[in-house]
């Protein structure tokens, strides 16, 4: 077990200098977080994880039933606080790429 951990996290290493900024990855290999990017601020670069593996966020806004709809905005308001921290927190991302 702690052998698979190991592969799987160094098959998730990404390094940062190669990056581009503000542009969201997929991390299928990664063994939590589903997406990685590059958060660029006032010339502040943080790697930041967010979304959690194999879960999906919400479907497309157009022709969405009642509990998806219910199901985003409850995502939304349980998340306020950290979504208004911008760019360099995990929520935002999370908020604009998966919901």
């Amino acid at each position: 077990m702690a052998e698979q951990r190991r592969k799987a996290a160094k098959a998730a290493k990404i390094a940062k200098d190669k990056m581009a900024c503000n542009k969201p990855q997929r991390t299928p290999g990664h063994p939590t977080k589903s997406h990685v990017v590059k958060a660029c601020e006032g010339g502040e670069e943080k790697i930041i994880r967010f979304g959690q593996q194999g879960v999906k966020g919400s479907p497309k806004k157009e022709g969405e039933s009642e509990a998806y709809r219910k199901r985003r905005e409850s995502f939304k308001a349980r998340h306020s606080k950290n979504i208004a921290k911008g760019k360099m927190s995990a929520a935002w991302w999370a908020d604009r790429v998966k919901w």
